[in-house]
């Protein structure tokens, strides 16, 4: 995977935001360790979204660009950064969305001024009819996670801290359908094999991690209500990432509703920095291991900005 990662940033590096990884003197001073921030908020549209949704844009042949509609499912970041992708490259695109996206979400994407249906009661449902759509019109599909070609873009990232953070010991990552903590331990991993990769999930939705203890995706799981809404939802039956998370991920951590407030509160008291629920998850699992990493080099990903007045009024009230 180094190789295609590797060519990924290559094809990515004009269209994408080189984040950057700060180093935090308060959670070092407050841990033992030397704590690293990798701000992919400061992406160019909010998360880290874009650069697999990028990559696999502009991976396709220019005869597929210039005659072929681009499709997406999603609600949040990655419709934002595929709009954003069509609307800069002069593509044709769709998004699907769940029929019960807030109206704040559907308007913000149509801001982007790429047409948008709705389709189905949630995110798993969408996208299950998103891929069949692409393939009864001969559409490209640009899904969140489940794609190679995604993860590569994703993984951008790790090659990023690899040149930043040359002696990096460890990366908490937060995980959802796993395209993200795939990319970034794919690359890291071939470079610098004994790293420790520690997935971050929110208990509330657990789907990676529960899919891993049990040796198989576990489709039929119900999520509940979480903070870290980016993170919720189904993995795909047949999805890569599980394979990929299976041999990569060296851990999982399961977060509860207050530490993900409490980590969110603490970015926004201590750094005056307001992310979204799931760029909470990381900082969340740091702050529970206290003193367990002390003297070593550590990142934290910050994956996205986006958090809604009502969630942010949720951990201001500490409700």
């Amino acid at each position: 995977m180094q190789k295609t990662i590797t060519e990924a940033y290559a094809r990515i590096k004009t269209h994408v935001r080189r984040t950057p990884l700060e180093h935090s003197l308060l959670l070092s001073q407050m841990t033992g360790a030397n704590v690293y921030l990798k701000l992919e908020n400061w992406q160019l549209t909010g998360s880290f979204k874009l650069r697999g949704a990028m990559n696999k844009i502009l991976s396709t042949s220019e005869f597929d660009r210039d005659h072929k509609t681009f499709v997406a499912a999603s609600t949040g970041n990655h419709a934002a950064a595929f709009a954003y992708a069509v609307k800069k490259l002069g593509l044709k695109g769709e998004i699907f969305l769940p029929e019960i996206v807030s109206s704040t979400k559907l308007e913000f994407i149509k801001s982007f001024g790429v047409p948008c249906k709705l389709h189905g009661q949630d995110s798993l449902e969408t996208e299950i009819y998103t891929r069949k759509y692409a393939e009864e019109n001969s559409c490209i599909l640009v899904h969140p996670y489940n794609d190679e070609t995604i993860i590569a873009g994703q993984g951008t990232i790790g090659l990023e801290i690899a040149k930043d953070l040359p002696k990096v010991d460890a990366v908490f990552v937060p995980v959802g359908g796993g395209g993200l903590v795939s990319g970034i331990a794919g690359y890291l991993k071939s470079v610098k094999p004994k790293v420790q990769i520690i997935g971050c999930q929110p208990a509330q939705s657990p789907e990676m991690a529960v899919s891993i203890e049990q040796g198989g995706i576990i489709s039929e799981l119900i999520s509940k209500p979480t903070l870290s809404d980016g993170t919720a939802g189904g993995i795909e039956s047949e999805a890569i990432t599980f394979e990929y998370c299976r041999q990569w991920v060296d851990r999982f951590e399961l977060l509860s509703e207050k530490e993900i407030a409490d980590a969110l509160l603490w970015l926004l008291k201590n750094r005056q920095m307001m992310v979204e629920g799931a760029a909470g998850l990381a900082l969340a699992t740091l702050l529970r291991e206290k003193e367990q990493w002390a003297g070593k080099n550590v990142v934290l990903i910050v994956c996205g900005r986006r958090l809604s007045f009502e969630k942010l009024k949720k951990v201001v009230d500490g409700d």
